[in-house]
């Protein structure tokens, strides 16, 4: 079956909870406002989208491409990347609710994540290599075997991190947030 190119086009406050985006290839197309609440956006290839504004709750993205992909004030809660096709996924986020993701295994070098509610996401066994967390809340958020190195928190909060169990070599943290690489050991830290 050989999938509709859909290129530079802009959707505006389609609502597609009751009837699904068409299956597709869709390259530099933005998506305003949208809805995608619960919507099964399995197989469509995205490529250099943006997606603005949109609720994409619960989306299912089973095989998904999404290469380049930006979203910018996006509701983005109980979503699997680990489903997405991993081939070129490359995604980013700003002023995002990411809460109950989960980004189990996904490759995510060079991310970023930028004025997010992260909490309650999954990391575990993810590869964060480089990424930027800038200004993002991760109450419990999950890190669990995953590769944090030259990773910069140094501007989120409420993460905790168990060193022993994730490689956090040259990441970056405040002096705020040293707190949260310590959590595990039930400590008080005072800072005067």
């Amino acid at each position: 079956m050989e999938l509709d190119y859909i290129q530079d086009k802009v959707f505006d406050k389609c609502d597609y909870t009751q009837t699904s985006l068409p299956k597709g290839e869709y390259e530099e197309c933005d998506f305003i406002n949208c809805n995608f609440s619960n919507s099964n956006l399995s197989d469509v290839r995205f490529g250099e989208c943006t997606f603005q504004g949109c609720d994409l709750t619960m989306v299912k993205l089973n095989k998904a491409t999404l290469r380049d992909i930006k979203f910018k004030d996006c509701k983005i809660m109980g979503v699997h990347f680990e489903h997405c096709n991993e081939f070129g996924f490359g995604v980013s986020f700003d002023n995002c609710i990411l809460d109950h993701s989960s980004f189990y295994k996904v490759k995510l070098k060079n991310t970023i994540f930028k004025n997010s509610k992260i909490q309650d996401a999954d990391f575990t066994e993810s590869d964060l290599t480089g990424s930027l967390f800038d200004n993002c809340d991760l109450v419990n958020a999950t890190f669990a075997s995953t590769i944090l190195e030259k990773t910069d928190f140094r501007t989120s909060f409420n993460y905790s991190i168990d060193p022993e169990i994730n490689k956090i070599k040259k990441a970056k943290f405040s002096y705020s947030g040293i707190r949260g690489l310590l959590d595990k050991y039930d400590i008080e830290i005072s800072l005067d």
